[in-house]
């Protein structure tokens, strides 16, 4: 009789469902709806846009003034808590303004955010019928480490031979300004500048030169005092032709 009434009951009951994962198969959660697919990148520049890609030195501009006088407060109070996190008081009489006077001065470090070569050059290219190189060298060289934040300092060489044009001398000490007040390697700093006076001025060809001694090879780690970095980019003439090259470099050595 037990038996006959527990088959009763077993034919009462809903039938059992066999769980997976904690689930059973009516009760699984939906599954995620797809991710939205990223449209895909513009590239910046289209290929067969040649004149727009000789154009992009004009359009770099990522900090304003107005940048600057909005972020201070910010940039100081990091300071602050960096001042802290080494153990001292912010409020000690020699350090009350520290944060402010490290905000500005970080600022000023890498005021080549602000700029770009169009605003340096102004009207500095000139037509002139010289097909010789030009060379200024030794120009003083200040930048930051992106790695440590340190800085690293050196010589800058630059030469180009014109192609019909010619660039203020200056302007080539101002290009190098530019580019070294940001946070940089050297490797790229030096491309940068080649490029950039390749760009705006469309030589025969340009070669730059960078010796410099860096602050994390000399104040920290390997401790090196007169360990120097020299790096080089040359391009169009400079880089197919090795006379041309040659005398580059042994211009800018004596």
């Amino acid at each position: 009789m037990e038996t006959g009434k527990l088959g009763a009951l077993r034919e009462q009951l809903p039938p059992r469902t066999v769980s997976c994962n904690g689930y059973a198969p009516e009760e699984k959660p939906p599954p995620p709806p797809p991710a939205p697919s990223r449209p895909l990148e513009k590239p910046r520049y289209s290929q067969g846009t040649s004149s727009q890609c000789l154009d992009s030195w004009k359009e770099e501009r990522t900090r304003s003034e107005e940048d600057n006088e909005m972020n201070l407060p910010s940039l100081a109070a990091a300071y602050t808590t960096i001042l802290r996190s080494l153990g001292e008081d912010p409020e000690r009489q020699g350090l009350l303004r520290t944060p402010w006077r490290a905000a500005t001065a970080m600022q000023f470090f890498t005021k080549g955010y602000q700029e770009t070569i169009s605003d340096v050059l102004n009207d500095a290219i000139f037509d002139e019928d010289h097909d010789e190189m030009v060379i200024v060298k030794d120009i003083d060289m200040f930048s930051l480490c992106e790695h440590h934040l340190v800085p690293f300092v050196g010589k800058v060489h630059i030469g180009y031979l014109p192609n019909k044009q010619v660039l203020g001398l200056s302007k080539l000490a101002r290009i190098v300004e530019i580019y070294s007040r940001r946070l940089q390697v050297q490797e790229r700093l030096t491309k940068q500048i080649a490029v950039a006076i390749t760009e705006a001025l469309r030589p025969t060809g340009v070669g730059v030169v960078i010796e410099a001694t860096h602050m994390c090879m000399v104040m920290r780690g390997v401790q090196k005092m007169n360990s120097k970095t020299v790096t080089s980019t040359m391009l169009g003439v400079f880089r197919e032709d090795a006379k041309t090259r040659e005398e580059f470099l042994t211009l800018i050595r004596s």
